[in-house]
């Protein structure tokens, strides 16, 4: 696939500043722009191994929104969404992408890390046809512009959280489809467990606005472990390896 600039796309990472600092090659991923991987070819294996261990990836371009509202959980489902049945849980989709009800009223959807799925583009369109009628009592919430999205991976990562985060976020504690609304490093913060292949991994979405300030807090926190950014391609080899 071919290595694209940052400026052919009018959707920019948060981050851009950060991944061109770190000599981040880019690539599309369905219609939006993800740091492949850093530096050069070689490094693309070192990154997948890394990721194992720990590491954390920008996953702010990818599909996202939120639905809020009386009415939001049975439109939702009337659309085909596979909801989970308690609040602060997610639910995968059939086609990998992922639901989460952050409480009886409100449900965020986020895309798969492929972008092959088309829920986000579908349900927002929908949305803007059905929603004219304020009986639905269905809201849209734009998380593609408020919420930044990180990827954190690895056998080390809830260890890593715990300097950082006051949720216990090991597996016996916080299995797969756990969610958390709670602060990481100071900041606001829905975390959510959705396990790439055999590797834990934690999605975590916090206000756009403090992406640079919260992903620097990561790395910080990382040095540690010698965790490091790393590329899409990474998070999907993961999967692939399931």
């Amino acid at each position: 696939m071919a290595i694209l600039e940052p400026s052919s796309v009018l959707r920019r990472s948060p981050l851009n500043r950060r991944h061109l600092q770190s000599h981040g090659l880019f690539k599309k991923v369905g219609e939006n722009l993800l740091v492949e991987h850093y530096a050069n070819e070689d490094g693309t294996f070192e990154e997948y191994k890394q990721a194992q261990v720990l590491a954390i990836c920008d996953l702010c371009t990818l599909p996202r929104i939120g639905f809020k509202g009386a009415g939001a959980l049975a439109w939702l489902k009337s659309q085909n969404i596979t909801l989970p049945e308690l609040p602060n849980t997610a639910a995968q989709q059939n086609n990998a992408g992922l639901a989460a009800k952050l409480s009886e009223q409100e449900v965020l959807i986020l895309s798969d890390v492929f972008a092959l799925n088309q829920d986000v583009n579908n349900l927002s369109t929908k949305a803007d046809i059905e929603h004219q009628d304020c009986d639905q009592k269905t809201y849209v919430l734009p998380r593609g512009d408020s919420h930044c999205w990180l990827a954190v991976t690895g056998m080390k990562a809830a260890e890593m959280f715990s300097k950082i985060c006051a949720v216990d976020l090991r597996g016996h504690k916080f299995s797969v489809g756990s969610v958390a609304q709670t602060s990481v490093a100071k900041t606001n913060a829905v975390v959510i467990r959705n396990d790439l292949g055999s590797i834990p991994c934690f999605y975590i979405l916090s206000d756009i606005s403090g992406t640079e300030f919260l992903w620097d807090c990561l790395l910080d926190a990382m040095v540690e472990y010698k965790g490091y950014p790393v590329g899409i391609n990474a998070l999907h080899r993961l999967i692939a390896e399931k």
